[in-house]
């Protein structure tokens, strides 16, 4: 399934050819990348409308859970009506003082927004020659836009390289793995959360895929 990305990093100025990536790779770049969409901002009703008649996801190995999340996300996808979905990312995530969910590295681990992670985390995208986009409201540190960036690093944009795979697992396990299943839970079990608990509940199974995954990579390859 093709989704759009969300535009939270500069992308450098030039095309490089590379070779396709791989039916897996590429899956998971654009789950990634919904994601981030997802997470970044509500869904409008053309997208909605693509969600609710994509093509299920089958199940491989352990990804049961992925592919009942999947569905349960799809389905609902055919009968939210957009405002309301726009109306729940509002209460959730954007509200006057402090919002219910603050979905940034940076509380997690340190309990400050825009604290100590998200300085170790900027020095680390300057490493991959990786910058916030000029503009955009959210830190690199948030959920959405740390998706991005793994998209990135899995699948490269014009003149952004793809990583190995030693390279993206060490990204993930610096930046996501020791904070993402609280952040998704606390987006599941919010007040008025709906839609986006069933997002929250498709991050929370893809990531924990994810970070099995590196896991078995690295002792495959020990």
């Amino acid at each position: 399934m093709s989704t759009p990305s969300a535009p939270t990093l500069d992308r450098p100025a030039g095309a490089v050819l590379a070779p396709p990536l791989s039916g897996e790779d590429q899956a998971r770049a654009d789950l990634y990348a919904l994601l981030s969409r997802l997470l970044l901002a509500p869904p409008d009703a053309e997208l909605l409308d693509a969600l609710a008649n994509a093509d299920p996801i089958l199940a491989q190995g352990g990804e049961l859970a992925l592919e009942q999340a999947w569905e349960q996300l799809t389905l609902a996808s055919g009968v939210m009506d957009p405002q309301a979905v726009a109306d729940e990312f509002a209460q959730l995530f954007i509200s006057i003082g402090t919002p219910p969910v603050n979905p940034y590295g940076s509380r997690y681990l340190s309990g400050y927004i825009n604290d100590a992670p998200l300085a170790a985390l900027r020095a680390d995208l300057a490493r991959l020659g990786l910058a916030r986009v000029r503009g955009v409201g959210e830190f690199e540190d948030h959920l959405g836009a740390l998706c991005e960036t793994m998209r990135l690093l899995v699948a490269g944009a014009p003149g952004i390289p793809r990583r190995t795979l030693a390279e993206q697992k060490s990204f993930f396990e610096a930046h996501l793995a020791p904070w993402y299943a609280r952040a998704v839970a606390d987006i599941s079990a919010a007040e008025g959360a709906n839609y986006y608990r069933l997002i929250a509940k498709l991050a929370g199974v893809f990531l924990a895929i994810e970070a099995e995954a590196f896991v078995v990579g690295e002792e495959t390859h020990d």
